[in-house]
């Protein structure tokens, strides 16, 4: 794995760490505990449940934050014959970086160099999203998506199956907030999480989509059909991303089937 150059700590990542311990500490030992108690069975096996899926959070988060998501190779140069020219797929010049950059990367303006198959910069990780990382970030969004959603459930039942007598104004403005966040994050990474497997399934970045809604629209106004073409079907697709192992596809740091990201299998659709 492959060490992200540059700094880490900025405030949107401070953000991040400090909402997740939030969510974890009030989930599990204030939410929990009241509803079902910790020292029960039922209760026990909740806050193992959702400390594997924050476990998971913390790892995931910090691996696509430290990884590089993949620089331009200094020995690439485009090849005068390449085969993947036919399908419209080509090499082209960064005039900001003064080299030549493989199909599927571009150039961040934030990290001020090109990235190998950019999906975007994101500031929550203070990181590039690309070929390198792109695995850990989308297994980050998939557990921080479960785990928001799994403690709205367990808030949801406290709240209705509980006769709650609130002392003081406290209790009241800590649950209503807590509500409140927890309903905003499960909508907000819910909606990135169907996103991102979307593009997933098609082996698209969210450059590429915009680049093919496009392409859609210039190929039917002359009648014809569009297909993206790195699109290798749902499973191969899958599998060019996460791994060739299904029992590895949501561990973080099983990266070793990635290559150099210069180079991409095309459709022969």
């Amino acid at each position: 794995m492959r060490k992200k150059k540059g700094g880490f700590l900025s405030l949107p990542v401070l953000a991040v760490i400090l909402m997740m311990g939030f969510v974890y500490y009030a989930t599990v030992f204030v939410v929990l505990g009241d509803w079902l108690g910790l020292g029960s069975s039922p209760g026990l096996v909740n806050a193992v449940i959702f400390s594997w899926f924050a476990f998971m959070c913390f790892v995931s988060f910090f691996v696509a934050a430290f990884t590089d998501p993949g620089g331009i190779p200094s020995s690439f140069a485009p090849e005068m014959e390449d085969p993947q020219r036919e399908h419209g797929v080509n090499s082209r010049y960064c005039g900001k970086c003064r080299l030549y950059k493989p199909p599927r990367s571009h150039h961040c303006r934030v990290c001020k160099r090109c990235v190998l198959k950019m999906d975007h910069h994101c500031v929550w990780i203070s990181n590039c999203v690309g070929y390198g990382n792109y695995k850990p970030f989308i297994i980050f969004v998939f557990h921080a998506a479960i785990a928001s959603i799994y403690s709205m459930v367990i808030f949801t039942c406290d709240i209705f199956q509980k006769d709650h007598h609130f002392d003081g104004m406290s209790p009241k403005l800590f649950y209503i907030s807590f509500g409140s966040i927890m309903v905003f994050l499960s909508l907000t990474l819910g909606s990135l999480l169907c996103w991102h497997l979307y593009l997933l399934a098609h082996n698209l970045t969210t450059i590429e989509y915009r680049e093919a809604v496009r392409a859609k629209w210039l190929a039917k106004k002359t009648g014809q059909n569009y297909r993206h073409p790195f699109d290798l079907g749902v499973y191969n697709n899958l599998a060019l991303i996460l791994g060739p192992n299904m029992l590895k596809w949501l561990c973080p740091i099983a990266m070793s089937h990635l290559r150099d990201g210069t180079q991409f299998p095309i459709s022969n659709d």
